[in-house]
């Protein structure tokens, strides 16, 4: 019969002790789960940082395109303004030829009409406001005030002439009162007469007022 001995010279530090199936796997599993998990985890971090940098970018473009439809935007309001500040511009200049086209053909009028006695001295166009009573528009039985526009029109003229220039004067308002132009469109014509002096000579200036029918 043999007889086994076991000479030990490290005296215990040097025997390893025998691993059973069970430990080996636990030590693996021990091992390799905090790997697994890393894996994962790292996995999921590159992801989120790949997602996070593609909506970076498309924020970026979003930014982009919101700058470039506020410069829109603000050259639209531009445009606009000055639209409508074109627009003021053509009223006026519109209601200006208005009124041009109103006045020519009563200046010629006045010139056709003047005695060859008496010198145009001034010429005065103004606008009052009156009050008026006009039928009500939901129930023309009943009168309403309103206040209307009333154009008078003053033509001075002067006779240095030493000849009597109001029969002249008056001829010359008839003529205006009953003349295709200026006929239907007056309220009445008011003459006055007063006496003055200019470098030492007499001068009679005669005024006439064309009142002209509100609304004109």
């Amino acid at each position: 019969m043999k007889t086994k001995f076991t000479i030990d010279l490290l005296k215990g530090e040097g025997i390893p002790f025998r691993s059973c199936p069970v430990s080996v796997v636990f030590a693996v599993i021990t091992v390799a789960v905090p790997i697994v998990i890393a894996i994962v985890f790292g996995g999921i971090y590159f992801h989120n940082n790949v997602i996070m940098s593609l909506k970076a970018k498309e924020i970026t473009v979003m930014e982009n395109k919101i700058d470039g439809l506020s410069d829109a935007i603000k050259q639209q309001k531009t445009l606009e303004r000055e639209k409508s500040h074109y627009n003021n511009c053509l009223s006026e200049v519109k209601s200006t030829l208005g009124k041009f086209n109103q006045w020519s053909p009563v200046l010629t009028t006045l010139v056709e009409n003047m005695p060859h006695s008496v010198i145009l001295t001034e010429l005065e166009v103004k606008q009052d406001t009156v009050k008026k009573k006009v039928p009500k528009k939901e129930d023309p039985s009943k009168m309403v005030e309103i206040s209307a526009a009333v154009t008078t029109m003053r033509v001075t003229v002067s006779d240095s002439s030493r000849t009597d220039s109001d029969q002249a004067v008056k001829e010359f308002r008839d003529h205006l009162c009953s003349s295709a132009v200026l006929g239907p469109k007056l309220e009445k014509v008011d003459v006055s007469k007063e006496s003055g002096n200019l470098e030492g000579q007499d001068i009679v200036y005669y005024m006439i007022d064309c009142v002209f029918k509100t609304g004109l």
